[in-house]
C-alpha cells in the first residue's frame, strides 16, 4: 500500500510536466547537491526510486552530495546512500538497473564499506555475493574490515574473515583492524582477529594495538593482551603507564593510575630493565616536575592531585613522543582546564611548550598547530574582556608578543612551502588564509592595549606589523592584510568570537605602517571595494582609505568602482568627493572613456595608474 501511495504522488507530480526531456532534466537536477533519486534512495523510498528509474528515466550513477550523522559525502551514487542507509530492497533494485555495485564517493568509499559502518550485516551479504570487493579501501587507506572493526560490528568481521580480508593489511598511517579494534575496545572482536592469525605491528607513529588501547583507556583490552603476553616486557610497562596516564587525564581516576604506576613499577623492577629515560633537563611547563622512578616517588604524590597530573604528561610525551597528537592535546587540555579555574599563567605556559613542540615537528600550517594560535586568541580575548561574572585580567605584552612572532614565523614557513611547491593545493592556501585572520585578530587585541604599552613596547608591536606587512602576504582571492581588516567575513574564525571585523584599529594600524591602498585582490578589488560592500559600510575605515590615497574611481575586473558599492551611504556623507578627486584621476577616467590610445605617449609607469580607472 505504501509502495502504490508513493508511486501515485511521484506520478501526480511528473505526469502533469510535458515535454519528456522537461521530466529527464528535473530527475537529473539537483536540490542540496542531490538528485530526487539519490534523497529517496537514502530516506528508503522504494516506490519513488521504481519510479524515477523505470518512468522517468533517472540515471543510477549520477552522483551527488548527501549527509549522513553530521558529515557532508560529496560525489555519492544513490547505491551509496541506500547501503549507507540500511535499505535493502533499495540496494536490490538499483543492482538489478545496472548500478555499479563498487562505484565510490569522492573519497574512495564504496557502498559495501557505507553498510560495513552502520551494521547493516543484510546489505554486507547481499553486495559482497553480487561481486562487492572487500579490499577497496577509502583515502585513507582504510577498509571495510577496518571500519567493521573499529565500530565493533562482531558478525560482519567474521563474516568478511570468512570471506578472505586481509587481516593484516595497513591503512595509510600504517594501522591493522587490530589497532581499530584496540582503540574501540571491541575486545571479543581482537580475540577473533588474534584467533586467525592478526599481527601486533607498529603503526607510523610506533604505537601496537596495545598502547593503543592504553591510550584509549580500554582497560580490558589491554589486560588481556599482557596476560596473554602478545608483548615484549617493555611494551607491557609502557601500555600500564600510558593506562596510568589515560586514568588522571581521560577517566579522572587517580586512584586506578597509581594501581597501574604501580604494576608498571612492579614489572620494571621484575624484569630489570634500565631506568627510563628522561628530559635532560626539568621542563618548566610542567613545574620542573620528573617522572616517578621508584615507590616512595609515588608515595610523595599520593596527595597531590597536580602532581600527578604533571606526571600522566611526562609519561606520555616519554612513550609515545612529541610527534603524536596526543602528546600536545593533553598538554593543551591541562592548559585549558588550568584556564577554567583562573590559573591563566598555568595555561599560557603549557600552552607556549606545546606550541614549540608542534612547530618543531609537524609541516607548516598544520590544522592541529593553526587550532593552538586560535586558543591563545581565543583566551587573550576571554582574559581581556569583562563581564558580570568575571573581572578584566592582565594579560602581557610578552605573552602575546610572543604568540604572534611564532604565528609570523608560521606564516613564512607556510608562504616558503608554498613558493617551493610546483603546485599550491587550494587546502594550502585556505591555510594560510585562515592564519592571516588569527593573526589580524591577535593585532586587533594588542591595538587594544595599546595606549597602556610603553614607548618600547609601542615600537616592538608596530615594527613586528610593519614587518608583516612587507612580506605582503595573501590569502584566498588574493587578499592582502588590508583586505581582510576591511572585511566583515573576518570576524569568523572559530566558534568562539574574539575580535570583530571590520576593524578601524586595525586598519589605521596597518596603514600607518605603510600597507599598500591600492593593492588588488584577483577580482581587481581594492580595500576600499571590500569596505564599501559591507552591509552597513563603516565610513570610518571608508573615510581613513580615502585620506591615505585609496581612489574612490578605481573599477575592479565588473567594472565597478567603490562609490558605486557603497551601500546606503554616498561619498558625500563621508565628505567632499572633490576632496578626493584630483587632475591625474580626471584624466586617467577620460583616456579610458574616450578610448585614447595612450601606449608609447605616456610614461611606462604610468599604465597601471591609467588602467585602474
Amino acid at each position: 500500500m505504501r509502495r502504490e501511495m508513493e508511486n501515485w504522488i511521484v506520478y501526480g507530480v511528473f505526469s502533469t510536466l510535458a515535454p519528456k526531456d522537461e521530466v529527464s532534466k528535473l530527475v537529473q537536477s539537483k536540490m542540496n547537491g542531490a538528485t530526487p533519486l539519490i534523497m529517496a534512495s537514502k530516506n528508503g523510498h522504494i516506490g519513488v526510486v521504481e519510479f524515477l528509474v523505470e518512468n522517468c528515466g533517472a540515471d543510477v550513477e549520477t552522483v551527488g552530495s548527501v549527509t549522513f550523522d553530521g558529515e557532508n559525502i560529496e560525489g555519492a551514487p544513490p547505491l551509496w546512500c541506500a547501503a549507507a542507509a540500511g535499505h535493502l530492497d533499495v540496494v536490490k533494485f538499483l543492482l538489478k538497473c545496472g548500478a555499479k555495485v563498487n562505484n565510490t564517493t569522492y573519497t574512495n568509499s564504496t557502498p559495501l564499506r557505507a553498510a560495513c559502518f552502520d551494521g547493516h550485516f543484510d546489505i554486507v551479504k547481499f553486495l559482497i555475493d553480487n561481486g562487492a570487493d572487500i579490499e577497496i579501501a577509502n583515502r585513507h587507506g582504510h577498509t571495510s574490515l577496518m571500519i567493521s572493526c573499529y565500530k565493533g560490528h562482531y558478525n560482519i568481521v567474521k563474516f568478511l574473515i570468512n570471506k578472505g580480508a586481509n587481516i593484516n593489511r595497513k591503512s595509510l598511517k600504517g594501522n591493522t583492524a587490530l589497532h581499530d579494534c584496540a582503540e574501540s575496545g571491541s575486545l571479543e572482536i581482537m580475540k577473533l582477529l588474534l584467533q586467525n592469525d592478526a599481527a601486533m605491528e607498529k603503526d607510523s607513529y610506533g604505537m601496537t594495538p596495545l598502547i593503543a588501547a592504553a591510550v584509549t583507556g580500554h582497560t580490558r583490552v589491554v589486560e588481556y593482551l599482557i596476560r596473554r603476553e602478545y608483548c615484549a616486557p617493555v611494551q607491557k610497562v609502557e601500555a600500564l603507564e600510558l593506562l596510568g596516564a589515560t586514568y588522571v587525564d581521560k577517566k579522572r581516576d587517580m586512584s586506578g593510575a597509581l594501581k597501574y604506576w604501580r604494576m608498571a613499577l612492579s614489572e620494571r623492577i621484575g624484569e630489570n630493565m634500565p631506568e627510563k629515560s628522561s628530559h635532560t633537563s626539568p621542563v618548566a611547563a610542567y613545574e620542573n616536575a620528573t617522572e616517578f622512578r621508584t615507590e616512595e616517588d609515588l608515595n610523595n604524590i599520593v596527595s597531590d592531585p597536580d602532581a600527578m597530573r604533571m606526571q600522566a604528561l611526562l609519561v606520555r610525551e616519554r612513550i609515545l613522543g612529541p610527534a603524536h597528537p596526543d602528546t600536545s592535546y593533553y598538554i593543551r587540555y591541562r592548559g585549558a582546564v588550568y584556564a577554567d579555574i583562573g590559573k591563566f599563567d598555568r595555561c599560557v605556559t603549557l600552552w607556549m611548550y606545546a606550541l614549540d613542540m608542534q612547530q618543531k615537528i609537524l609541516e607548516p600550517l598544520s590544522p592541529m598547530t593553526q587550532s593552538s594560535f586560535l586558543s591563545f586568541a581565543e583566551l587573550f580575548s576571554y582574559m581581556m574582556t569583562e563581564s558580570r561574572h568575571k573581572k578584566v585580567h592582565h594579560v602581557s605584552f610578552d605573552d602575546m608578543v610572543t604568540v604572534y612572532r611564532k604565528a609570523v614565523t608560521e606564516m613564512e614557513r607556510g608562504n616558503k612551502q608554498m613558493k617551493d611547491s610546483s603546485s599550491t593545493p587550494d587546502k594550502d592556501v585556505a591555510s594560510l588564509n585562515r592564519l592571516l585572520i588569527i593573526i589580524l585578530h591577535l593585532t586587533s587585541l594588542l591595538c587594544k592595549i595599546e595606549s597602556q604599552l610603553s614607548k618600547e613596547e609601542r615600537f616592538t608591536f608596530r615594527k613586528m606589523v610593519y614587518d608583516l606587512v612587507k612580506t605582503k602576504p595573501c590569502g584566498l582571492r588574493g587578499y592582502t592584510l588590508l583586505h581582510l581588516a576591511c572585511s566583515r567575513n573576518t570576524t569568523t574564525v572559530g566558534r568562539y568570537p574574539v575580535c570583530s571585523f571590520p576593524s578601524a584599529d586595525v586598519v589605521r594600524l596597518l596603514l600607518d605602517v605603510a600597507a599598500p591602498v591600492d593593492a588588488v585582490d584577483q577580482d581587481g578589488d581594492t580595500a576600499l571595494h571590500v569596505a564599501a560592500s559591507n552591509k552597513p559600510c563603516t565610513t570610518e575605515i571608508v573615510r581613513m582609505l580615502l585620506e591615505a590615497g585609496s581612489h574612490h574611481d578605481c573599477c575592479n575586473q565588473e567594472h565597478k568602482t567603490p562609490y558605486q558599492l557603497l551601500s546606503g551611504v554616498g561619498i558625500s556623507e563621508i565628505s567632499s568627493p572633490l576632496q578626493y578627486v584630483t587632475l591625474q584621476c580626471l584624466a586617467a577616467r577620460t583616456i579610458i572613456e574616450e578610448g585614447i590610445q595612450y601606449k608609447g605617449r605616456i610614461p611606462n609607469r604610468m599604465y597601471k595608474f591609467v588602467e585602474m580607472h
